[in-house]
C-alpha cells in the first residue's frame, strides 16, 4: 500500500514545534531545528541513504519544496543522483544548521539517545564561534580558534570535537555547500598547527607565571600598544578565561555597575558569571571604547571587525619572550596569589574563577550574595598587579 502523500499543510509548517523530520511523503521532510526549520529530500541511492537540502521554510514554500521534491524524484527515476549535480538551493547553511542536518540523519541508526546527546552537547557547546557561520565560510583559522582553548586542558575532548568538526564540513560538502579540502583534518594539515595528544602522557597543566611576577610583566603589557595588550591586561585583572574575553562584547557590560555578565553560552560550566570590575579593568575597557562600543560588538576587535584572534596574546608573551607560561595559566596566578597572600574564603576565590562550589542551593544563594565579596577580591588582586599596597591584598574578604 503506497503511504499518504502531501501530509503537511501551510498551517502545520508554521506551528509544528518538536524538533526533527516531519514527514510530507515522497521523501519531503520538513526539519524542525531549534532556531530554524528547512525542506529535506530523502531518497535511496544505490543501497544508502542520502539527503538532499531543499532551503530554509522562509524562503522555499510547501507548494515550491513538493514541486522541488517532484523533479528530484523524476531525477532519481532516470538513474541521476541528485547530490551528484549542484544543490538544489543556492542558500548555503550556517555550520550550526549542517550540524544539526548531520545529528538528524546520523541518529536514526543509534540505538539510544546518548549519542545525539553527546554529539549535540559537544557542538554546541564549543563551536558558539563558528556556529552562525555559513559552513563555507568555515576554515583552518576559524576550527583552530575552536579548538585551542581545550586543546591542552582536554584533548579526549578535543580530540572527539575535531572529528565530529570533519564529519559535519564533510557532510556540508557532500550536500553541494562546500568544496575543496577538509580543513578539519588532522593527518597533512592540523597536525602542523596542534601539538599531538600523548595518550599515554599525563594531562598537562598549563605553566602559570609565579604571581611575584605578574606586576612587572603587566607594566611591560601596558606599554604594548596593540589590541591584544589590552585584552591580555583585561584577562589577567578579571582571572577570565581566553574565549571569554575575546568574545566579549559591549552589550555584556554595564560601566555603571561596573561588572561584566559573561552569558551562560560562553561559560564552560553552563552558568552565566557577573565579573566585578576593577577600576584598572575599567580603564582598559575605557581605552577599547575609542574604537566604537556598539553593542554588538567584540570589545577586543581583530582587523577585520571580527573578535581577536585566538592565537594574539599567545604571541604576544612570544614577543615578550615569555611564552614559558600561558595565557590560560594567569587564572593559576590568581589562585595562588589568593591562597598564599590573602584571607579570602576559598570558596570566594573559586567563584572569582567561575567554577561550581558546592550543590545547587548552595550555588543559588551565593549567586545573590557573594559578589561584593568578589569585588572585594578582585579590587584586591588589581591593586597587587598594578603595584598597590600589598596589605590591602591581605585583607579578609569574609
Amino acid at each position: 500500500m503506497a503511504r499518504p502523500r502531501d501530509r503537511l499543510t501551510v498551517k502545520s509548517v508554521e506551528t509544528l514545534k518538536k524538533v526533527g523530520l516531519h514527514a510530507d511523503g515522497g521523501g519531503l521532510y520538513l526539519n524542525v531545528r531549534k532556531n530554524s526549520r528547512s525542506w529535506s529530500f530523502i531518497y535511496q541511492w544505490q543501497g544508502r541513504r542520502r539527503e538532499a537540502g531543499l532551503g530554509p521554510v522562509h524562503l522555499v514554500s510547501l507548494h515550491e519544496a513538493r514541486d522541488k521534491r517532484d523533479e528530484l524524484r523524476r531525477k532519481v527515476r532516470d538513474g541521476i543522483d541528485p547530490l551528484a549535480e549542484p544543490a538544489p538551493s543556492t542558500v548555503v547553511p550556517t555550520f550550526g544548521e549542517s550540524a544539526t542536518d548531520l545529528i538528524a540523519s546520523l541518529e536514526m541508526g543509534w540505538k539510544n539517545d546518548k549519542h545525539k546527546k553527546q554529539w549535540r552537547s559537544t557542538l554546541e557547546g564549543y563551536c558558539q564561534p563558528i556556529w552562525s557561520l555559513p559552513v563555507d565560510q568555515v576554515g583552518a583559522t576559524e576550527i583552530v580558534e575552536v579548538l585551542a582553548p581545550i586543546w591542552g586542558e582536554k584533548p579526549e575532548t578535543a580530540s572527539r570535537l575535531r572529528g565530529r568538526i570533519e564529519r559535519v564540513l564533510d557532510f556540508a560538502k557532500v550536500n553541494g555547500h562546500r568544496s575543496g579540502e577538509n580543513p578539519a583534518r588532522w593527518r597533512g594539515n592540523l597536525q602542523h598547527v596542534l601539538p599531538s595528544h600523548n595518550k599515554r602522557s599525563k594531562v598537562r597543566h598549563h605553566p602559570a607565571m609565579p604571581y611575584a611576577q605578574v606586576p612587572d610583566f603587566v607594566a611591560g603589557v601596558k606599554k604594548r600598544h596593540s589590541v591584544a595588550g589590552r585584552a591580555l591586561e583585561f584577562l589577567i585583572h578579571t582571572a577570565a578565561r581566553t574565549s571569554e574575553v575575546l568574545h566579549a562584547t559591549w552589550a555584556e557590560v554595564d560601566l555603571e555597575a561596573k561588572t561584566w555578565t559573561v552569558p551562560k553560552e560562553r561559560m564552560k560550566m553552563g552558568l552565566e558569571h557577573v565579573v566585578p570590575l576593577s577600576e584598572p579593568a575599567l580603564v582598559v575597557l575605557r581605552a577599547m571604547a575609542v574604537f566604537g562600543a556598539e553593542p554588538d560588538a567584540p570589545i577586543f576587535p581583530g582587523r577585520t571587525g571580527k573578535p581577536l584572534s585566538q592565537m594574539a596574546m599567545a604571541m604576544l608573551l612570544r614577543r615578550m619572550e615569555v611564552d614559558e607560561f600561558t595565557v590560560h595559566g594567569f587564572r593559576s596566578s590568581f589562585r595562588d596569589w589568593a591562597g598564599e597572600e590573602t584571607s579570602h574564603p576559598r570558596e570566594v576565590v573559586e567563584m572569582a574563577l567561575a567554577h561550581l562550589v558546592g550543590n545547587s542551593v548552595e550555588r543559588a544563594y551565593r549567586r545573590g550574595t557573594a559578589l561584593a565579596k568578589r569585588r572585594e577580591l578582585m579590587d584586591a588582586w588589581s591593586a597587587y598587579v598594578v603595584g598597590g599596597p600589598i596589605g590591602h591584598a591581605s585583607e579578609s574578604g569574609g
